[in-house]
């Protein structure tokens, strides 16, 4: 009788589950009718939208995806506007933001001071005499983020992600990554001449004459040069456990004299016994750069870095020359407005004070409620599909289902905001409002050391346009910010949203599973849970993996580098298929009645085209490339797809068609 009751309850549940309330009608556009699906189903998807789309010219691109944080930013925008011509009181989170935004956007005041800002900064490295002296500068920089050449920070022990230890990691050089001053293409020259030409107009301006400001241009990228050969590259940067390596601090002591470690630490106000070293090579080679470079020479290079990290709040000469440099990476052609650039400023500087104005407003509890039971339709279609695995030993399938089991999910905004009461805020010291800003920013890091990991902590703001998975936390987060069309639509109908959203889901949730996330345990530890014979299976389908998108095209003979991406990669392939799982376990899955033209699969299929639907600048495309974990957004869809055999079948995917793979050859990982 028991076991009857039992089963009645399952069956009233599943249905509860799987069972949707009457959705709109969501027509989807901007298809073109004249390409075959299985031949590029991003374009056929959204071929007419791109083909006519405008990218702004204060923007590098334009659509879904990262691009959706510039209507974010003009929603943000509106709110600080209003609230910054108000009167409120001192130390209120109205307060802090609306006139963190007035006095960013004070440029009269602003232009007037020039870089008067600075020059304490400058006089401390004046002052510099010695090694020594140098480090403590270096220390006493750090507190307010303006880092060089020791990159600090506090974050959960790899081994112990309960407890938070000091790591550090390579650093010290200006360009996006290390290959940048190494190669010799048109493209690359391009960008380490504007490079150049951008910290000669920085020295320039701070009275250095042309013929000194070039000399000293070339020191400091000599410098970085040297710098860059220590630095990993960021394929070698996906090795989890090359990237740990807990060291004694005496030890260190030993091995690097000249940074000498126990003074550094005191200086950087961290106390503890020991650091992780992520990339031991880059601070051997400091330790030498430290003696062979001349301090005269390393005071230049300082006051370079401090001008490219300050210029940005500096005066409009100084705007406008870290602009130049930037749109040569990017192509976008015309500064983003003042208001654009001080709302982000707001929002990387109080964030969670700015994100609660944003919620209040245009996150509503129903959409929270909603997309748990989405996260968590996903999260069962995950553990069957484990289930089903048929390269995985049932020992490890075990373990793999504790471990999605474990996962806790974040969404919409914290439970707890961040504290800002220690920040001054006034309406007219923008830069020393940074500073503020910025110097509570590290104590709050500071404050972490030797205590234990607060899993509670959010790492991006909620308005913003993203989702992440946190490995040493085993935790999936889905910010409001990207809660809303094309990715979810409280009103729409199922199809949309586990293609959409649920797409991302299913992405997020093979982070803790892809090549990087398969290393931690349960728990957030880089541990081994899998039989070796498993996770030599495992490593040869991210081989698959890797090779196949190592074939994909982009910009004429640029190939995505599928080393570099194949986290991402794993996540897109298996997202989609998880997505389509969990999709097939709603009553419209389970259907075949059209809407708006479409049967519910291919309504799927299209959502998950949309949710890439972007296009960018060729400089922009240039530094993804090179930079990016992820696959440009084409790839993004017709990658994953080419090996979604539900895609097949609802597109009557051929072999004559060029997305076409044998169904041998289709990756499943998981």
């Amino acid at each position: 009788m028991r076991q009857l009751l039992i089963l009645i309850l399952a069956v009233i549940s599943l249905q509860a589950c799987n069972k949707s309330p009457e959705k709109k009608i969501v027509e989807i556009k901007g298809i073109d009718p004249s390409l075959r699906p299985g031949d590029n189903f991003f374009r056929y998807a959204n071929g007419i939208w791109y083909d006519s789309a405008q990218i702004p010219s204060n923007q590098a691109g334009v659509g879904a995806y990262m691009f959706m944080n510039f209507p974010q930013r003009m929603r943000l925008l509106g709110i600080l506007d209003s609230i910054s011509k108000g009167d409120f009181p001192k130390g209120s989170v109205e307060q802090k933001v609306g006139d963190f935004y007035a006095s960013g956007m004070d440029t009269a005041a602003i232009n007037k001071l020039g870089y008067e800002p600075i020059k304490p900064i400058f006089a401390e490295i004046d002052a510099i005499s010695d090694i020594p002296s140098l480090m403590k500068y270096v220390a006493n920089a750090a507190k307010v983020y303006n880092n060089s050449i020791i990159g600090f920070r506090v974050s959960p022990d790899d081994k112990n992600s309960s407890m938070n230890i000091a790591s550090v990691h390579q650093t010290g050089i200006g360009l996006p990554e290390r290959g940048y001053y190494f190669k010799l293409d048109s493209s690359t020259t391009t960008i380490q001449q504007a490079y150049k030409t951008y910290l000669t107009a920085l020295f320039k301006l701070t009275g250095s004459p042309s013929a000194e400001a070039v000399m000293n241009t070339e020191m400091v990228y000599d410098i970085e040069k040297q710098i860059a050969r220590s630095h990993r590259t960021r394929v070698e940067l996906r090795d989890v456990k090359a990237n740990y390596n807990k060291l004694a601090v005496t030890e260190l002591e030993k091995m690097h004299p000249n940074i000498a470690w126990p003074t550094l630490l005191v200086n950087l106000g961290a106390q503890t016994d020991s650091i992780d070293v992520g990339q031991p090579a880059y601070y051997e080679k400091l330790n030498e750069l430290l003696s062979t470079i001349p301090v005269s020479d390393w005071k230049v290079y300082l006051k370079a870095q401090s001008l490219t990290n300050f210029a940005d709040y500096l005066s409009q000469p100084f705007v406008d020359a870290s602009f130049e440099y930037s749109k040569i990476l990017t192509g976008q052609s015309v500064q983003k407005s003042r208001g654009e650039i001080i709302t982000s400023a707001v929002d990387r500087n109080l964030g969670d004070a700015l994100a609660q104005l944003y919620v209040k407003q245009y996150f509503p509890e129903e959409a929270k409620k909603r997309m748990l039971v989405l996260v968590n339709n996903v999260q069962k279609a995950y553990a069957k599909r484990i289930d089903n695995l048929e390269w995985m030993s049932d020992s490890t399938k075990i373990k793999a289902k504790e471990k999605l089991a474990a996962i806790t999910k974040k969404i919409g905004y914290p439970d707890k905001w961040k504290d800002y009461s220690s920040v001054e805020v006034n309406r007219d010291t923008y830069f020393e409002n940074i500073m503020s800003a910025l110097a509570d920013r590290y104590q709050r890091q500071i404050d972490k050391l030797g205590k234990p990991v607060d899993k509670a902590e959010w790492f991006t703001t909620p308005p913003t346009v993203t989702a992440y998975n946190n490995p040493s936390a085993n935790q999936i987060v889905f910010p409001a910010g990207i809660l809303q069309p094309p990715y979810f639509d409280n009103e729409a109908d199922d199809a949309l949203n586990y293609g959409g959203i649920g797409f991302v889901i299913g992405h997020e949730f093979t982070h803790t599973f892809d090549d990087q996330g398969a290393q931690f345990d349960k728990e957030g530890n880089v541990k081994n849970w899998w039989t070796e014979v498993d996770y030599t299976k495992f490593k040869s389908k991210t081989k698959q993996v890797i090779d196949l998108y190592s074939t994909f095209t982009v910009l004429d003979s640029m190939h995505v580098n599928g080393a570099m991406t194949v986290g991402e990669n794993t996540a897109d392939i298996a997202g989609i298929a998880v997505a389509y799982d969990a999709f097939k376990m709603t009553e419209q899955g389970q259907d075949t009645t059209k809407v708006g033209g479409f049967t519910p699969d291919q309504r799927f299929f299209l959502s998950v085209a949309r949710v890439w639907k972007v296009k960018m600048k060729d400089e922009f495309l240039h530094l993804w490339l090179h930079n990016n974990s992820h696959s440009p957004p084409m790839w993004r869809v017709n990658g994953p797809l080419m090996n979604t055999t539900p895609f097949y079948e609802a597109f009557s995917v051929t072999p004559e068609d060029k997305m076409y793979l044998p169904e041998s050859e289709r990756i499943t990982i998981w």
